[in-house]
């Protein structure tokens, strides 16, 4: 009997170890399994936050959200805090998820979820709210601005959280700005400055200053002016023909570029107004020559002016004779030749003058030319005649007789080699007779 009671009393401990054990593990399971989990959350100011908190294990016990101010927005699914932007989104034993719309900058801080266990359990969830940039405006654009002139872009955009960065172009081509950032309140007012040292080249180019922020993904920000210059004109003319012929039509365009636009040109002669109105034809920028002759030489000057400056270029005209051609060959040639394009290629090849100038218009090509002919037959004349002075002085020097040793022994000698032998005599008083010639 007494082992009986022995071995129930065994069993009992063993059992109750084994109930202890099991009620260890569902209280440490339950406790595990009783804090929430949240996330913190960031969205763009206007825009709608949802704050989630989760629970793995929950034996029954409520859950509830309160914002920064620690007031209670959801007890489980009953709504505590009349804000209508404030809903519920899910509720049940394992979660509470609300939604915050049309969120603002106050909005932002610490919200906290709360298990309602003994002891209460919580978790925390930082709310972050961009603030989105207003749209960026440009100042400092004077309109119109005139060639020379030093301007200062300035581009602005306020509201930004974090601070937005502001970029210039000009045209599609980045160029760097000065930056500079303010606080104002939680947000930030940024500014860029651009430095421009106008030219004509500036324009019509669109200047544009684009706002980069985290908030604007998707709907990109910026501004664009166009610059306007005002500059005096700069003239060319551009002629038709290289090398005008008689009786060839001939058309000069005056080419004038300014701002405000230097309309109408003026054509002039020589100084002078066109002579030939009736072949001389003035279109706006064009003068038209319907058919050249030699009066038609000279000078033609081309003016445009507005009300910066006043601009001119001018052409010398110079009409070429009409070449004359050969009489083509009879002869055929045992295989195709192409044909010569000298004279085609090469007006001055018909010049009955010979010149052999590339650009026969050019101002005083043909005093040039005799010119430099002149000079050519000027020194040739001075150095033959002091060639020939100097020649004469030479000759002049040494003018007289000369005798050879037979002829100076040949005058008292009856043969020549008596000749010789008195030559050879008189030779020994050579010294003593001598002519010198001043």
């Amino acid at each position: 009997m007494i082992l009986k009671r022995h071995l129930v009393f065994t069993l009992y401990t063993i059992y109750g170890i084994l109930l202890k054990g099991m009620a260890s593990k569902s209280k440490a399971r339950g406790l595990s399994g009783q804090y929430p989990l949240v996330q913190n959350v960031t969205v763009t100011e206007g825009g709608t936050a949802n704050m989630t908190c989760r629970v793995e294990y929950n034996d029954n016990t409520s859950l509830q959200w309160s914002n920064p101010a620690q007031q209670t927005l959801f007890f489980g699914d009953k709504k505590a805090l009349r804000d209508n932007r404030i809903e519920l989104v899910h509720a049940s034993w394992s979660e509470l998820t609300i939604s915050i719309s049309d969120i603002s900058l106050n909005d932002e801080g610490m919200y906290t979820c709360s298990l309602f266990t003994m002891p209460v359990r919580t978790a925390k969830a930082y709310l972050t709210v961009l603030g989105v940039p207003e749209k960026p405006e440009i100042d400092g654009l004077t309109k119109p601005a005139l060639e020379g002139d030093h301007i200062t872009l300035t581009c602005i955009t306020q509201g930004s959280k974090p601070a937005a960065d502001l970029r210039w172009f000009r045209n599609e081509k980045e160029v760097k700005g000065a930056k500079e950032v303010n606080a104002s309140g939680k947000t930030f007012t940024v500014r860029s400055s651009l430095e421009l040292h106008v030219d004509r080249s500036d324009d019509g180019v669109a200047f544009t200053c684009k706002v980069d922020h985290v908030a604007l993904s998707q709907m990109p920000q910026q501004a664009t002016e166009v610059l306007e210059v005002h500059y005096a004109p700069r003239v060319e003319i551009i002629h038709s023909q290289a090398f005008p012929q008689e009786g060839q039509y001939l058309k000069l365009e005056c080419l004038s570029k300014g701002n405000p636009s230097p309309d109408p040109v003026t054509w002039t002669k020589d100084g002078g107004e066109l002579p030939d109105l009736e072949r001389m034809i003035v279109e706006g920028r064009e003068l038209t020559f319907t058919s050249l002759n030699k009066t038609d030489n000279g000078t033609y000057r081309c003016e445009a002016r507005n009300h910066l400056g006043t601009s001119s270029a001018e052409y010398v005209l110079y009409v070429y004779d009409v070449p004359t051609t050969l009489p083509p060959s009879t002869t055929t040639l045992p295989h195709t030749t192409p044909p010569d394009t000298t004279t085609l290629l090469d007006p001055q090849a018909s010049d009955p003058t010979g010149t052999r100038d590339t650009d026969p218009n050019a101002l005083g090509q043909h005093g040039t030319d005799h010119a430099l002919i002149g000079g050519v037959v000027a020194v040739v004349v001075f150095v033959t005649l002091c060639l020939i002075i100097v020649l004469g002085r030479y000759l002049a020097r040494h003018k007289g007789t000369y005798l050879t040793n037979e002829a100076k022994g040949a005058d008292d000698a009856p043969d020549a080699d008596t000749a010789i032998i008195n030559a050879e005599g008189n030779h020994a008083h050579a010294e003593e007779k001598k002519e010198y010639f001043i």
